[in-house]
């Protein structure tokens, strides 16, 4: 298959690569994003040494440092490494690199490709130091030299490598993160495929998956949307059906801590402050809650943002789709209907589900929203927001867009199968929304109302005070 989008990420990778002197890269992003395929497609023959790090997930810790050496080995042999044992330290592997890679210098740029190397700092293995000794000591005197590293576990990316106060502090020469795909990222990546989708099923897929390519590579041609769910993730042996565990598993030591703390997200979509996930979770305060949390949202699992009006309470939101699904229709189910989504496709719960589903997809594709309001370079800050009224009621805003230029869009969003219309009574829902908001603002703010639909806005009598419509066209 051919690398749908990454067009910025290729651009970067082609002016590293013809760059004078050596260079030391690291591309990261949540697991499944395609980072190992796309370094893999875009060099193809110009990859001078390729390795892989194991998965410490259901490993045998005692023995994990012996089998990493052991499979580094493995891949130097596979790239014409000879005579030499299989080394018992990092420092002694990085020398064999070092070795095969003079062996094999013809001039040419060199690109050392190490994927998944937070897997290969294990416990007391002293990885860091040897690999800093091989930077510092050989590879950054070479001026063809490209090193790659690659990694899931962004929080090590981002605290060995980015943010390294040590031997490696300032070495990297550039950092690549990689995200999911967009939702028209997603419609090339189908069309790829050779599957022909309309954009309410693409959108009703990426409530499920997000656009984590390895996720939707999983579809297969000839199948409806519920058809394909059922398949990847209700059917008994389905592909994704033990993901969840294995995804944290694999990106974080200690995981447990990890999965509570977005098994407890996963009940309020406008998420807990530090102190409620504390006192929920259990987990003691400290620095170890500020490290979770700052994994979660260095791999987009979770975000942390300010509620409306509410400048010093911080709060933290579960927004990475397939966690949100699981936690919601898989997570302790004792037994899965295996064709449970093609049964319960029409039911209000579902139906009540993707609404909720549709407004994560708008915030994540905030960009495309602020393109068609005409304000891509207007600076906003973007939230959901809840108004607590007498008797435990409150009205909740699906999504504000607080502008630097004064002007607050009001989003109504709604995921439809055909235009949404307005009647009499949801008009003076509208008109009480509104009615609250500019008495919370300044007097200098203007609340502009928006609507966010599939398929648009039915004109009717109560349409005009809508100001601005944004249908589901405008996200791809």
């Amino acid at each position: 298959m051919n690398i749908i989008g990454r067009k910025a990420e290729r651009a970067e990778l082609d002016n590293i690569y013809s760059a004078d002197g050596p260079r030391f890269v690291a591309v990261y992003g949540r697991r499944r994003v395609g980072k190992t395929f796309l370094i893999k497609e875009h060099f193809k023959e110009k990859l001078t040494f390729w390795h892989t790090g194991l998965s410490p997930y259901d490993r045998d810790k005692k023995f994990l440092l012996r089998d990493q050496l052991q499979a580094f080995y493995y891949s130097l042999q596979d790239y014409g490494l000879q005579g030499a044992a299989c080394p018992k330290s990092w420092l002694e592997a990085f020398r064999l690199l070092e070795n095969l890679l003079k062996q094999k210098d013809d001039g040419l740029r060199q690109v050392v490709f190490i994927d998944e190397m937070p897997w290969m700092d294990t416990a007391r293995s002293r990885f860091i130091p040897a690999l800093e000794y091989f930077w510092n000591g050989w590879a950054s005197k070479r001026d063809n030299m490209m090193l790659i590293v690659c990694g899931s576990a962004t929080s090590w990316i981002e605290d060995n490598l980015i943010n390294n106060k040590g031997g490696l502090y300032n070495r990297l020469t550039n950092d690549i993160k990689l995200s999911p795909f967009t939702l028209s990222e997603c419609e090339q990546f189908f069309k790829e495929k050779g599957m022909s989708m309309s954009r309410y099923d693409i959108a009703q897929s990426y409530m499920v998956f997000g656009g984590i390519p390895h996720y939707l590579n999983l579809f297969e041609k000839g199948l409806s949307t519920p058809q394909n769910i059922d398949r990847i993730l209700f059917e008994k042996n389905a592909k994704l059906r033990n993901e969840f565990e294995r995804l944290f598993g694999s990106l974080f030591k200690n995981s447990e801590d990890h999965i509570d703390v977005v098994r407890l997200l996963a009940k309020r979509r406008s998420g807990y402050t530090r102190q409620e996930i504390i006192q929920q979770t259990g987990l003691k305060e400290g620095g170890g809650v500020t490290i979770i949390l700052k994994g979660l949202i260095e791999s987009d699992f979770i975000m942390s943002y300010y509620p409306f009006g509410e400048v010093r309470r911080e709060k933290y939101r579960l927004v990475d789709p397939y966690c949100l699904f699981y936690l919601n229709f898989i997570d302790q189910q004792v037994k899965l209907d295996p064709n449970f989504w093609q049964k319960n496709f029409n039911t209000p719960r579902l139906n009540s589900w993707r609404g909720h589903a549709f407004e994560e997809i708008c915030f994540s594709q905030i960009d495309k929203i602020k393109q068609k309001l005409s304000i891509g370079g207007v600076s906003t800050t973007e939230s959901s927001w809840i108004v607590k009224g007498d008797d435990n009621n409150q009205m909740q805003i699906d999504m504000l867009i607080n502008r630097s230029d004064n002007v607050i869009n009001l989003c109504e969003i709604k995921f439809y199968r055909s235009a949404f219309m307005i009647d009499k009574r949801y008009d003076a829902v509208l008109r009480e929304r509104l009615q609250q908001l500019i008495e919370r603002v300044s007097p200098k703010q203007t609340v502009h109302l928006t609507l966010i639909a599939s398929y648009g806005l039915v004109n009717n009598e109560y349409s005009s005070q809508v100001q601005s419509v944004v249908c589901l066209d405008d996200l791809f």
